[in-house]
Parts: structure tokens; C-alpha cells; sequence
């Protein structure tokens, strides 16, 4: 009884944690991303691993806090990350300094298949467990 509320209490909590990356890196992303510090912040091509690792810690973010199960959850993770990509990359069109890229693109959607990878890996461990 008590393993099965501790349980409970740190997947809520974990979902907590998940939600509030997702949101900072949304954030982060469209609000800071629009200032002019932004412009060329990281020199290429540093700049396509950091898209790829965002976007992945973005995919496991989204699919953590969505509450879902199984293969429910990858797609719900991978689908916001490529939706907030191509968002991110229309954005940065239409600000001054920045430049929408393919290349930024499919370096955003490489780390969100990296990240659902290592979601589905979590979710294998987490069955395997018996969670």
C-alpha cells in the first residue's frame, strides 16, 4: 500500500517536472528566441546539436506530462516536438536577424526521434518493472 502511493505521488510529480521543461523550452523557444541576442547565439554547427537535444528533451517532456501509455504517449511526444519545429522555424522567418533553415528543421526532427527512442526505452523499463 504505501509502495503503491509512493508510486502515484513520484509520477505525479515527474509529470509535474515533464510539463514544466515542456513549457520553459516552448518559452524559451518563441519569447526569448525572438530578442536579438538570440541572432547566431550559438555558432554553427553547435547549433544543429543543440536543436537536436532541445527538441529531444522537448519530445520526452510532452509525452512524460501527457499522462499516456505505450505507444499513445511517443506519438503525442513526437507529434507536439515537430509541431513546435515547424512552428519555430515559421517564426523565425519573420524576425529580423534570424533565418527559418531546413537544416535547423531536420536537426529539430532528429533529436525528436532520438527522443521518443529514449522515451520508448523508458516506457519499456518502466512495463518491465511492473509500473
Amino acid at each position: 500500500m504505501l509502495i503503491s502511493f509512493l508510486r502515484r505521488t513520484l509520477s505525479r510529480h515527474m509529470r509535474t517536472a515533464a510539463m514544466l521543461l515542456a513549457l520553459g523550452i516552448m518559452l524559451s523557444l518563441f519569447i526569448l528566441g525572438a530578442h536579438p541576442i538570440a541572432v547566431n547565439l550559438i555558432p554553427s554547427p553547435w547549433d544543429k546539436l543543440v536543436h537536436g537535444c532541445v527538441f529531444a528533451l522537448l519530445t520526452c517532456g510532452v509525452g512524460l506530462a501527457s499522462g499516456l501509455q505505450d505507444r499513445r504517449r511517443l506519438v503525442v511526444g513526437l507529434a507536439a516536438a515537430l509541431l513546435v519545429g515547424a512552428l519555430d522555424e515559421w517564426h523565425q522567418a519573420y524576425l529580423p536577424g534570424r533565418q527559418a533553415t531546413w537544416n535547423d528543421l531536420i536537426a529539430d526532427v532528429a533529436g525528436s526521434i532520438i527522443g521518443a527512442g529514449l522515451l520508448a526505452r523508458g516506457t519499456r523499463r518502466e512495463q518491465h518493472n511492473g509500473n
